[in-house]
């Protein structure tokens, strides 16, 4: 049998489930993870109201390669990704396994690009930081997805596009970033006094969600100009938002949570597909 052979017999072979929902998760700050603050109670609740999955995809704003790769190890080690915060951040652990059935689907699947298995990488913060509180026993498989930073909004769409089997095998797909992140502009004495342009990019963002236009989202950029340059002067923590929108089915809804600021400059509004 070759390779493609064994793949698509790997797919076939994996029980149908109920559609699973999609999540976009704003993970700002890593202590969200252990804080117990409104962010980390929220994402808590959230396991509780959650089908239970059978695997978890995170695409995460923290791993960032040239070319788009898929985790393949059977045991992610938990990646400290991040400095200056306590060691009790530093001592968390995230034991999850890997799910390299999965994975293998997952690259059968995707067909816009070429996917590269790497056996190297981890569970990184924006992947552990919330599953800790959703999943605290850490006993349901997960696997990366990389994001390619040198492509287009339209190429993470239709790589989420593609992925949409996995919904019906019992996989939990997370894109985990921010709706607005500039860290640059993060107000650090408490007043969370958010700046105009970080309201209207998230308030205009969320509108276009809301109304399924998909088409604007894609073009954020042109569209938004100068605000969108404020709002993500690297957009690494909009890519994910990109994959979780190319998930959605038509007739689905989309629920927002959480669509409060953080430090100003980071929006952690977050949606359900369903």
């Amino acid at each position: 049998m070759s390779a493609l052979s064994a793949l698509k017999a790997l797919g076939n072979n994996l029980n149908n489930t109920a559609t699973m929902p999609v999540l976009f998760i704003g993970h700002g700050n890593p202590m969200n993870a252990i804080a117990g603050n409104a962010w980390h109670k929220s994402w808590q609740a959230l396991g509780k109201e959650l089908p239970r999955p059978q695997a978890i995809l995170s695409v995460s704003a923290h791993w960032i390669t040239r070319g788009t790769k898929v985790a393949t190890t059977p045991h992610p080690e938990t990646i400290h990704d991040f400095g200056g915060f306590p060691k009790e951040l530093f001592d968390q652990q995230y034991p999850a396994p890997g799910s390299p059935d999965m994975a293998a689907l997952a690259q059968e699947l995707i067909t816009a690009s070429h996917v590269q298995g790497d056996d190297t990488w981890g569970l990184d913060h924006g992947t552990w930081s919330v599953l800790l509180p959703m999943y605290p026993a850490a006993d349901i498989p997960v696997f990366q997805l990389s994001l390619d930073y040198y492509q287009p909004p339209s190429y993470h769409y239709e790589i989420g596009r593609q992925l949409a089997k996995l919904r019906n095998k019992g996989v939990l797909i997370i894109g985990s970033g921010n709706l607005v992140h500039n860290l640059g502009k993060v107000q650090w004495d408490g007043s969370n006094k958010v700046y105009d342009w970080a309201q209207e990019f998230d308030a205009t963002m969320a509108k276009w969600i809301a109304e399924g236009d998909h088409t604007a989202i894609l073009d954020y950029q042109k569209r938004l100009g100068s605000t969108a340059t404020m709002a993500h002067p690297t957009y690494d923590h909009l890519l994910p938002l990109f994959y979780t929108l190319g998930l959605q089915q038509k007739g689905e809804t989309v629920k927002f949570f959480n669509d409060q600021f953080d430090m100003a400059s980071v929006s952690m509004r977050s949606l359900i597909i369903s």
